[in-house]
């Protein structure tokens, strides 16, 4: 079985302070894919940038936040496993992440042996 990357983004800061019923949803969510035993890593919520984060560029030069050009901020990740990544953009689209206007990135995790 294969490990994918579930990498949330959100639009704007307003949606990553969830309300108790959306974090609710949202762990419900995650119970659900632990149930079938294939939450592969819990994963972590990230702080917004800026302010929490640091680029670090070619030459030693550092910026505030991880990309100041775009308009959507990574906010998590978890790590499941899955056979492919259509079995792992199934367990995606259940997340109530949708309904605050966010997407899930959906990678393949390299596994180095």
């Amino acid at each position: 079985m294969k490990e994918f990357a579930l990498i949330f983004r959100l639009k704007d800061i307003s949606g990553f302070r969830p309300s108790p019923e959306q974090t609710q949803e949202r762990m419900n969510w995650l119970a659900g894919i632990a149930a079938q035993n294939k939450l592969a890593d819990k994963g972590n919520t990230l702080m917004p940038a800026p302010g929490s984060a640091k680029t670090v560029r070619p030459d030693n030069v550092v910026t505030d936040g991880p990309y100041t050009e775009i308009k959507e901020f990574v906010s998590g990740y978890i790590v499941v496993k899955a056979e492919t990544i259509d079995e792992a953009v199934e367990m995606a689209k259940g997340n109530p992440i949708f309904k605050i206007g966010g997407n899930i990135e959906v990678r393949e995790v390299l596994k180095r042996d």
